[in-house]
């Protein structure tokens, strides 16, 4: 079984897709850590992330990277929202991530693609979204829970900027897949997501096996 969760950041995503593979015993990939990956070689490179070339030179990173703690930086996020317009970058990563969805037994994979492009006949779809003004909230508390000096309006203003980059970009943009049920997190806490998600994908598995 194939389960593909796509949301822009902070949605709850994430959290909901590492929940679903514990729940069924899969694997699963957070796809976002890839082009986060990319984003934070440019940097340790010198390079511009807004230039093809640098960001596809660091599509070469080693599997190691995938472990350092700064991946999951605020500006980190930021510079994967920026290398992953590139289409020599998507394409790079593209083989990778269909490897890991096809492996046998299935998986949970979790990105911006994935109900649409990376695993379009995944066996159930879910698109989380929530608010800007509840994905700042979260990320706000998360970033002073870590010591970090920041304000809710600049979190909020990056979101609104980087929902608008994935978005509005020509290859593979951020949008719910036609077959993915929609899951609202704003006003759900971790467990009840959790929850709703489950019973979701339970749902679509179901449905498909009655057909």
């Amino acid at each position: 079984m194939i389960i593909a969760v796509d949301g822009p950041t902070a949605s709850g995503k994430g959290t909901i897709a590492r929940a679903l593979a514990a729940h069924f015993g899969l694997p699963h990939l957070d796809t976002g850590l890839l082009y986060r990956a990319v984003g934070r070689q440019v940097a340790l490179a010198g390079g511009n992330p807004d230039d093809p070339a640098d960001a596809l030179a660091a599509c070469g990173f080693a599997d190691s990277l995938l472990a350092d703690p700064a991946l999951r930086d605020e500006a980190v996020g930021g510079l994967a929202s920026r290398v992953s317009v590139h289409a020599a970058v998507r394409a790079a990563l593209l083989a990778r991530q269909r490897s890991f969805a096809a492996q046998p037994g299935g998986a949970v994979l979790d990105g911006r693609d994935i109900g649409t492009v990376i695993a379009p006949d995944a066996d159930a779809k879910l698109f989380v979204t929530a608010s800007v003004a509840a994905r700042a909230l979260r990320r706000y508390l998360e970033m002073r829970a870590r010591g970090e000096d920041v304000s809710r309006a600049a979190i909020e203003s990056d979101l609104a900027a980087r929902d608008a980059r994935d978005r509005d970009r020509t290859l593979a943009p951020l949008r719910q897949a036609a077959d993915a049920v929609l899951l609202d997190t704003s006003a759900l806490p971790p467990a009840a997501a959790i929850a709703a998600a489950i019973a979701l994908v339970e749902r679509q598995r179901n449905t498909r096996v009655d057909t």
